[in-house]
């Protein structure tokens, strides 16, 4: 068989997009005017392009997708969609796809079939299990319904518990320190508030069209908006008032806000006295930090901190502070998890758990499940996980997402022999490259299932082709609210390239190879009859509409608390029992700018509204918007910058402990001065992807390997770099 490099792989997808540009289905021009008078038929679907799998109807005309426009019945998209979803459908029609299984040999990659991939994936991943055990076993993916059901029950299947998402890098620490202080994570009202402070919260570049739409309605309806960030972001910019913070400070100034509701008793008594365990330990606690004390911490002045808190207490309890997704402390700094803690806490200060304009907790959908006198489900297996989650002296409070770089240490450690991964590129979207190559490269079995061969993908042993999402079905999903929903991804056409596969067709095979073919005795739609029994909805009805609202549902006026006490725990025995503090304490970021050095910066990263992660800088539509606007360029204070020598345009060098590298400046005065900012979404450097390899830098590359004490998060934040003129 003829053996690909890098080199013949892009011959050979080259070679494949001219023969695709040939035909009338691929070329625009040919394609308009054959399909001219051609019938346009709608299918609803869910998009792709972002782990939000906002609704969508696909236009198709003379089989070929046209267009994409929103879905009203979705929560995620009420209508809207953003410029992923349409530039994603470039998805495709790309030549560079991967459209048929590769197997490593050396550093080649070989087209093989998918019975020799699948008997050489299965026959590997036997062998393992039998020397190794199921705890040198990981699979690791973005969380959604069809990973999450296919990927964990094949885990099940096989001894396995170590399941892994992306969460380590966006929000592990959100999730652990409202889990710690609610049971669970909350949503808001943004629509009734009168009041949202948004800590580091991008809504207008993190998008979720649903969640924007209500921000924009809430403002033209007069609600004060005031973004707390070192960056003035898009959210920033339409917000009522921008507050510049230090960046790793926002604990300090959450800390000094419920210092004034206690110290000026504006707090909501009878909230607290119903609802909160060890109020009392709080506020001991929380004597210390003033506005005062704040104010050198977060270059916030003590009284903008007074009034922040004071204005909050007259609207209480139609107001709250945003409880973020990554934000400012999603897995950000050391002290990212006591932060939500702290969050969580003042938002309980205001009593707004419940209230219009507060937090809320919609109960999940209820869906049934598949017969198991019929369909036999394996147990879940009992032993430690291989990423050190949930293990005493490891990570015993780190969340059921696990922490895929852990996973890489542990590879080079011996201790992890394979990997499956799906949906998901850990080596370009964790920290410190060469540590995730490293790691994910001395695996003895790694699967990547993929639709193009990313930098993960780089460093498999086997990478199987998957359909896009606008060719297959997936396991439905559920929305819950006032007023629940489901949705279900269906294909629009037919896959395009005969030798892919969807997920649940591949890891169905590998589980009969694996001889536990009868734990996926069901086809995908008995699993979503299943699912939808209860509902009293069928599947054609669904697949029909795409989206379904379901009735209306009684939802309790301040929803019940599952900590151990069943109130808010203002002190958590379980950390005091794990030897970190019970109540949210002041701790400082684990690295900071030298103040001698005027070179020296933090460096931060987010999101642009038109790209998620790296996932879809090589989309052509999407990458040309970052070139006409110079989007991959570093930012930095005006002033800072003037000191330096540094104009708007110049290149500079950008230096950490890691890495050294250069890029374009943009020099502004909407950042605190202590900050370098860089947008994520670049710096890929998969030479399988040539659309955008080698277009801007990545900030993953200047972060060291790190672990957060707590739950064990990547600390995103935590560098310093030096940056000079080039």
């Amino acid at each position: 068989m003829k053996k690909f490099t890098r080199r013949s792989f892009l011959k050979g997808m080259a070679a494949t997009g001219a023969a695709i540009a040939m035909s009338p289905l691929f070329d625009m021009n040919k394609w308009a005017q054959a399909q001219a008078g051609a019938p346009i038929k709608r299918i609803p679907t869910m998009c792709n392009a972002c782990s939000s799998h906002c609704g969508l109807w696909v236009h198709v005309k003379g089989g070929r997708i046209w267009k994409v426009t929103g879905h009203a019945d979705h929560p995620r998209s009420r209508g809207k969609l953003c410029a992923r979803a349409h530039a994603s459908l470039a998805w495709l029609y790309d030549p560079y796809r991967v459209t048929v299984p590769l197997r490593r040999v050396g550093d080649r990659f070989m087209p093989v079939s998918w019975d020799e991939a699948m008997a050489d994936i299965a026959a590997k991943l036997k062998n393992i299990l039998a020397t190794a055990g199921p705890s040198a076993v990981f699979y690791a993916h973005n969380p959604r319904q069809t990973g999450v059901f296919y990927g964990q029950r094949f885990m099940d299947s096989i001894g396995a518990p170590t399941v892994c998402t992306h969460n380590a890098a966006c929000n592990t620490s959100i999730t652990r320190g409202f889990s710690e202080t609610f049971g669970w994570t909350p949503g808001t009202d943004m629509g009734a508030a009168k009041y949202i402070l948004c800590i580091g919260r991008n809504f207008g570049e993190g998008i979720r069209t649903s969640q924007a739409t209500s921000l924009m309605g809430a403002i033209a309806k007069g609600t004060k908006v005031v973004c707390v960030d070192p960056r003035l972001s898009a959210t920033a910019a339409i917000s009522s008032e921008w507050i510049p913070i230090r960046s790793g400070t926002d604990l300090a100034l959450i800390l000094a806000m419920c210092n004034v509701l206690i110290t000026e008793e504006r707090y909501d008594k009878e909230f607290i006295k119903a609802h909160a365990n060890g109020f009392e330990e709080f506020v001991a606690a929380n004597r210390p930090y003033t506005p005062d004390w704040a104010a050198p911490l977060t270059d916030i002045p003590a009284d903008t901190i007074r009034r922040m808190a004071r204005e909050m207490a007259a609207v209480r309890p139609n107001c709250h502070v945003d409880p973020s997704w990554k934000g400012a402390f999603g897995t950000n700094y050391i002290n990212s998890t006591q932060t939500a803690r702290a969050v969580g806490l003042l938002n309980a200060l205001l009593g707004n758990v419940g209230a219009p304009g507060g937090l809320n907790n919609f109960a999940a959908v209820r869906f049934g499940s598949l017969d198991k006198d019929k369909h036999p489900a394996p147990s879940r297996p009992t032993i430690p996980r291989s990423d050190g989650v949930g293990i005493k002296g490891e990570f015993p409070l780190g969340t059921s997402h696990g922490l895929p770089h852990v996973l890489a240490k542990k590879a080079m450690e011996g201790k992890v022999k394979a990997g499956i991964i799906w949906h998901h590129n850990p080596v370009r979207n964790f920290p410190d490259r060469k540590h995730m190559v490293d790691g994910y490269r001395s695996l003895d079995l790694l699967v990547v299932i993929d639709t193009h061969l990313r930098e993960t993908g780089m460093v498999a042993t086997h990478i199987l082709p998957e359909v896009t999402y606008l060719e297959r079905e997936e396991v439905v999903e559920g929305y819950g609210g006032r007023r629940p929903a489901i949705a279900i991804r269906v294909a629009a056409v037919p896959k395009l390239h005969p030798l892919t596969r969807t997920y649940p067709e591949i890891i169905t095979e590998l589980a009969t190879r694996m001889g536990n073919g009868k734990f996926f005795n069901f086809t995908l739609d008995e699993l979503n009859e299943a699912q939808i029994a209860p509902l009293k909805v069928s599947l054609a009805t669904l697949k029909e509409k795409g989206s379904l609202l379901l009735e209306a549902v009684d939802v309790p006026q301040v929803p019940p608390f599952t900590t151990a006490s069943k109130k808010v725990d203002f002190f958590s025995k379980r950390l005091a029992d794990n030897g970190f503090a019970p109540c949210p304490v002041w701790e400082a970021p684990l690295v900071e700018p030298d103040p001698k050095n005027p070179a020296s910066f933090r460096l931060i990263h987010g999101k642009q509204g038109y790209h998620s992660h790296t996932a879809t800088v090589s989309i052509p539509y999407l990458l040309q918007i970052s070139k006409d606007y110079d989007a991959e360029r570093l930012w930095l204070n005006a002033k800072r910058a003037s000191a330096l020598g540094i104009k708007d345009g110049d290149t500079v060098l950008v230096t950490s402990k890691l890495a050294s590298q250069k890029v374009k400046v943009k020099v502004t005065n909407r950042l605190h001065p202590e900050a370098a900012y860089l947008p994520a979404g670049y710096g890929t450097f998969s030479p399988f992807q040539p659309n955008a390899d080698g277009y801007g830098i990545s900030p993953n590359d200047f972060v060291p390997f790190m672990t957060e004490p707590l739950v064990g998060h990547a600390m995103m934040h935590e560098v310093v770099v030096e940056i000079k003129k080039a």
